[in-house]
């Protein structure tokens, strides 16, 4: 199988890299830098490509079978106005340019799997969410509703696709872990603003393989919870990985300290959360190698 990555170079993107190539897919990457990608990753085929100005080149959808488009700014820095933008039309705007070269192409890719995420429900309380829940109506939740929307148009055109709303992904040198690595092994890490609000949380490793599954699987499409089948609340995870790292979690991290680090917004949807549940992808037979927060942890800090 040939397969085109969007975001190939992220953390999700190259265990997507390494898993597809280890299976002996042929992998096709963009990049805006595909020189310095290459020296990364040199068993990639590489393709220059300015996702919010243009169209991917049309060679780079020669003989590709299937898409995976995990393009995006990253979400975690102060919701600016100017940052706003960018975030969004790094989204919205590189989806439509690719799907477009996409639907030029000339046999067609067969798949389409785009990323989506769980704030797309917005902060949700204790209820809990799947894949029939509404939109919210925060700054994450709409990125994700034009998002979403600029993926749908591939549909009708012969092309499946697959949404995936991705939880909180478990990796020690990324995200939400990567950052609370550091604090912890010091004794200093403990629950964000009181700890109640739950994470819908997944492994890397359930996230490669969910987005692989939805790629193989001719039956998978439409809208999929990529998150754990038990998410937790921020002061169960908190305690989790204290114990994974053989250290203490009581220091409380105040709401106010995130508001200075993050701005008033962005730490508002911190605080905030989904008890998401991956309803469709578990009734459609897809299997979790961590439903549980002990083993994510543990094989995340393996």
């Amino acid at each position: 199988m040939r397969v085109l990555l969007t975001g190939a170079s992220g953390a999700i993107g190259s265990a997507i890299c390494d898993a597809l190539l280890s299976r002996g897919d042929e992998v096709v990457g963009l990049s805006r830098n595909p020189e310095a990608a290459r020296a990364g990753n040199p068993t990639v085929t590489w393709h220059p490509w300015n996702p919010t100005l243009e169209r991917p080149p049309q060679d780079a959808l020669t003989g590709v079978d299937g898409v995976i488009n995990l393009v995006g700014e990253p979400i975690n820095q102060r919701w600016t106005d100017e940052a706003k933008v960018r975030i969004l039309e790094s989204r919205e705007v590189a989806t439509h340019n690719l799907v477009a070269a996409v639907l030029a192409a000339e046999p067609r890719p067969k798949v389409l799997v785009s990323q989506s995420a769980v704030g797309y429900y917005g902060d949700r309380g204790e209820a809990f969410v799947d894949e029939e829940t509404g939109a919210g109506e925060s700054f994450d939740a709409r990125l994700c509703v034009a998002w979403e929307a600029a993926a749908r148009t591939v549909e009708g055109h012969g092309v499946r696709l697959a949404i995936m709303r991705t939880g909180l992904v478990l990796d020690a040198g990324s995200g939400l872990l990567g950052e609370l690595l550091t604090p912890f092994k010091l004794g200093l890490g403990g629950p964000l603003a009181g700890g109640a609000n739950y994470l819908p949380w997944i492994s890397l490793d359930d996230e490669v393989a969910m987005l692989l599954w939805a790629l193989d699987n001719e039956q998978a499409g439409g809208i999929y919870n990529a998150t754990a089948p038990e998410p937790v609340t921020n002061r169960e995870f908190s305690k989790a990985l204290g114990r994974a790292l053989g250290r203490p979690a009581v220091v409380p991290i105040p709401k106010l300290a995130l508001r200075l680090k993050l701005g008033a917004e962005l730490a508002e949807t911190a605080t905030g959360g989904q008890r998401a549940l991956p309803r469709r992808a578990r009734d459609q037979g897809f299997n979790f190698n961590h439903p549980k927060i002990e083993s994510a942890l543990k094989a995340a800090l393996a």
